[in-house]
């Protein structure tokens, strides 16, 4: 999958200077001009990464930023700040605003895509949220939906689903699992535990339990996420 940057820039040539090396590089891409219209192309299109100018018209960065990474956004998108600001205070603020990565102008098209590729390798693959018959995993945002309703997981639960999810048909023995999910833990952690997280997740996803539809039993093996 091509990965999808939005560019939130109301310069437009610096909008379209970065568009120029993105398009080069293969990236497709969006452009806003403002806050307002940045977000009617995020919940249209949901990028995987979003590069965003701080000084915007009718609604700041910040307060994007802010609202990309609140539960009100869809998804959870990789985020690099521009700004003009240098001071170690603003780049603080940016970070803890939820940005990924924090830039300052001027700034060299190079080294902002050198910038992007190593976002995306921290953070690509946990961008893109899992669908599967009414089940929506977000692995950035640590959400899982089931039929428009969030549910909540343990982070052992998470942890499996995410995995099943990730490699739909795919058998797990239980000893893979339990690697899986408790990796730091001593012997006394056996495989059989696995049973009973299994036992709780489905309860929480399948719509009979005791005749799960999506996390399945390969007798002798383990278990599989349904394809």
């Amino acid at each position: 999958m091509i990965p999808k940057v939005l560019i939130v820039e109301d310069d437009v040539k610096i909008s379209n200077l970065i568009k120029l090396y993105l398009v080069r590089d293969n990236y497709q891409t969006l452009q806003a001009y403002d806050g307002e219209e940045a977000r009617d192309l995020y919940l249209k299109h949901t990028p995987c990464l979003i590069i965003l100018d701080l000084m915007l018209p009718s609604l700041s960065g910040e307060e994007f930023c802010r609202w990309v990474k609140s539960s009100e956004a869809p998804e959870d998108p990789a985020v690099i700040m521009l700004s003009a600001k240098a001071r170690v205070d603003d780049k603080i603020t940016g970070l803890r605003l939820g940005a990924d990565d924090y830039m300052t102008k001027p700034f060299s098209p190079e080294e902002l895509m050198a910038h992007v590729e190593a976002v995306l390798r921290r953070t690509g693959r946990l961008c893109q949220k899992i669908v599967h018959d009414g089940l929506i995993i977000k692995p950035r945002k640590g959400e899982v939906w089931l039929n428009h309703k969030e549910i909540k997981l343990t982070s052992y639960e998470f942890n499996l689903l995410y995995l099943f999810m990730e490699n739909p048909g795919q058998v797990f023995t239980r000893e893979q699992l339990m690697n899986h999910i408790h990796p730091y833990e001593e012997s006394e952690i056996f495989p059989r535990s696995i049973d009973a997280h299994v036992k709780k997740l489905r309860r929480k996803i399948e719509e009979d339990s005791s005749q799960p539809a999506r996390i399945l039993t390969v007798r002798g093996m383990g278990y599989k996420f349904a394809l």
